[in-house]
């Protein structure tokens, strides 16, 4: 039975895998154009599969040289000798798996080259050569991002991908590199300089605007293939636990067993005819913004560790295990954060601190965070963070960075005097231990801190209250209403915690109108609001309003 991947190339035959058709034919078309491009997506974001499912559809087409960069090494940009040498050897394997063995033998035959121009006539020769149109993809060109060499080899296709327009030469017809990074950015790596920055060696490359994340409808073709599969596996078992209970029936052990298996087939089954497809998908999309490694990534663990519970509150388990565990993708965005310390204060400002960026494409840091997935823009422009997931991530890590563990641990410490007799979330009481430990731990000495980390700390105080049996996302309203809203599930029951800054009393009762109608927009009759009010004489106040029909409780800090 097929399996939800998260690492390394998706096979159709061995993976639940989303319908990409329609994005692999938008490549195709670049390709059939004779386009040179490069895929340029974050990590784990389907660069390699998308590359295997074009192998696919036009091995018949096309002669094709499938490539990558990885585990090569330092010493194979040591010199054009050895970068020929490495070339050649992978076109070999590549052409082997299709039996090329004309252009196999062509290879073989012919002489290492030792120059860039001499490199350039081997390939003017094995297009001659062969009887089809030749497609170059190579993968993992980061890998190459340090080396010059590298550079000089983009300049050498550059040229006779002119040359060939021109009608003075022959070579690939198209080229694919795919990396995390632009060719463009890898010689601004190198060479820091305005004259590299414009003058790039891949000027040629058409821009590459298919979108390879996954819209809530592509989620869907993956799970009614993964559903298809199981309704189908389900049905084989309880045929068979059928057969066995009837022709097994004079045993009495055998006959309990027996039984004791159909009803957990037809118990399994019936979970499985209640999955809303298309619910589903749509929820996660609503956290993952349809990110490949974090789409996988949710369905495996629901599918492996979590019994199959297929339901939001399913979900939402398996994002608390996820962000839980380490993976490389969580590893790197963290490493990325760190090291870019702008990076970092860009995202607290977009996060908490109530400002709107304008997306710019010549702004270098603006460009870290769009390279590696961390950053992308709305309709309006405006930078966000890509997608929720990652958002709770950040907040945290944010949170974790701030140095107040000695200071909150005593207040968490009977994590049970903050349920009720029900044992669900009891948030009043939660809302009125923070505003006491806000009073008594932050004085006047500390506004500058308080400002900053206000909603941080909020954050800080409620995460270790429902870890094990909550789950919270922030949910970013405009920077008019200048509110936040923390989603909380607890006991399978949702709560709705606002934040927002104090600007006055008029402005304050239209804020908790505007409240009562969110309220509203979400079904629920009852919400809480913390007011953040940085001036040195408010009043610690707290108590439950009722605002067109809804009750409120809110806290002053």
């Amino acid at each position: 039975m097929k399996k939800f991947n998260i690492t390394g190339l998706c096979i159709p035959e061995k993976h639940y895998m989303v319908d990409t058709s329609k994005k692999v034919q938008k490549v195709i078309l670049l390709i059939d154009e004779g386009m040179y491009f490069t895929i340029n997506r974050p990590r784990q974001y389907g660069k390699t599969t998308t590359l295997y499912m074009l192998e696919r559809a036009l091995k018949d087409r096309y002669l094709l040289i499938s490539t990558s960069f990885e585990g090569l090494g330092e010493e194979a940009f040591e010199n054009v000798s050895k970068l020929s040498g490495e070339l050649l050897n992978q076109m070999v394997k590549s052409l082997k798996v299709e039996q090329e063995d004309k252009m196999v033998s062509f290879i073989r035959q012919y002489k290492r080259p030792e120059s860039l121009s001499e490199l350039s006539n081997f390939m003017t020769d094995f297009v001659n050569e062969s009887k089809q149109k030749v497609l170059l993809m190579i993968d993992e060109v980061d890998k190459a991002s340090n080396h010059t060499l590298f550079l000089n080899f983009l300049g050498m296709l550059r040229n006779k991908y002119l040359q060939r327009e021109a009608g003075k030469d022959q070579t690939f017809h198209s080229v694919i590199l795919a990396g995390v990074h632009d060719v463009k950015n890898i010689k601004k790596k190198i060479r820091p300089d305005s004259e590299s920055h414009y003058n790039s060696p891949w000027n040629i490359a058409t821009e590459f605007k298919v979108d390879l994340s996954f819209s809530a409808e592509e989620i869907e073709t993956m799970l009614e293939d993964y559903v298809s599969a199981l309704r189908q596996a389900q049905h084989t078992a309880l045929r068979q636990a059928q057969h066995t209970a009837l022709r097994q029936a004079q045993h009495t052990a055998l006959r309990q067993a027996q039984h004791t298996a159909l009803r957990q087939a037809q118990h399994t089954a019936t979970q499985t005819n209640r999955f809303d497809i298309s619910s589903i998908s749509r929820e996660i999309y609503k956290f993952t913004s349809g990110y490949p490694f974090l789409v996988s990534k949710i369905c495996k663990v629901i599918d492996e560790d979590l019994d199959k519970d297929w339901s939001m509150e399913g979900i939402q388990k398996a994002i608390t295990v996820i962000l839980e565990e380490q993976n490389t993708l969580f590893d790197d965005l963290i490493k990325n954060v760190e090291n870019h310390t702008e990076l970092y204060e860009l995202l607290y400002s977009i996060l908490l601190a109530d400002i709107e960026m304008e997306y710019n494409v010549y702004n270098p840091i603006i460009n870290i965070g769009i390279t590696y997935g961390i950053l992308s823009k709305n309709v309006r422009n405006k930078l966000i963070v890509s997608n929720k997931i990652f958002e709770i991530l950040l907040y945290n890590y944010m949170a974790s960075k701030l140095e107040i563990s000695k200071k909150l641990s005593p207040q968490l410490d009977y994590r049970g005097r903050y349920l009720d007799e029900n044992q669900n979330l009891d948030l009043e009481n939660v809302l009125l231990k923070f505003q006491e430990f806000i009073k008594e731990t932050y004085s006047d000495k500390d506004t500058q801190f308080y400002e900053r980390n206000g909603r941080l700390l909020l954050i800080a105080f409620v995460k270790p209250i429902i870890n094990g049996s909550g789950f919270y996302y922030i949910e970013p309203q405009s920077s008019y209403e200048r509110r936040m809203d923390m989603v909380i599930t607890f006991n399978k029951k949702e709560y709705i915690l606002e934040f927002k800054l104090w600007y006055g009393t008029e402005y304050h009762e239209k804020s908790l109108e505007q409240l009562a109608g969110y309220l509203d927009s979400r079904n629920h009759g009852v919400g809480y609001l913390v007011t953040f009010n940085f001036n040195k004489n408010k009043e610690f106040t707290n108590g439950w309003r009722e605002l067109d029909g809804k009750k409120v409780f809110e806290v002053m800090v």
